[in-house]
């Protein structure tokens, strides 16, 4: 049995990493980067009637820097941003759109067309349809004797 319900709500989780965000910023610590950034790129995942649709913002990012890959129920984005041509790392005062490469790992629903996936890429965002298998039905195994 999955752990995670694909219906279940995990607003309240979402609403503590907030305040805990908001907590962290407003302590004046000695180090920095206690709270890693959020993970690029960022994500909506849908249910619709007929499939999964799954969209993430890429800013400053090509469709040719991007890898999609769909396996044992993750789905696995992985791409490169690359850094600005004519600004070196000192003349940065604030930066909160890293370059480099990155990936980010996503579980699926079990009940999805892994070879029915399909992906398009318009204007810095990726739109990934995942079709929905059709329910797994249970069915009477014959036990033989010997």
């Amino acid at each position: 049995m999955p752990v995670f319900q694909w219906r279940q709500s995990w607003d309240q989780f979402r609403d503590l990493e907030r305040e805990m965000d908001r907590l962290l910023e407003s302590i004046k610590l000695p180090f920095h980067n206690l709270r890693q950034q959020h993970q690029f790129p960022a994500v909506n995942f849908y249910e619709l009637d007929d499939k999964y649709l799954l969209v993430a913002e890429m800013p400053g990012i090509v469709a040719q820097d991007v890898e999609l890959t769909v396996a044992g129920g993750m789905l696995t984005l992985a791409g490169n941003r690359t850094a600005p041509p004519d600004v070196s790392d000192d003349a940065f005062r604030r930066r909160e759109r890293p370059h480099g490469a990155w990936q980010r790992s996503l579980s699926i629903p079990e009940r999805v067309h892994e070879d029915k996936v399909t992906a398009e890429f318009s204007e810095g965002v990726l739109s990934v349809h995942l079709p929905k298998a059709d329910d797994v039905k249970p069915r009477q195994i014959p036990v033989a004797t010997s």
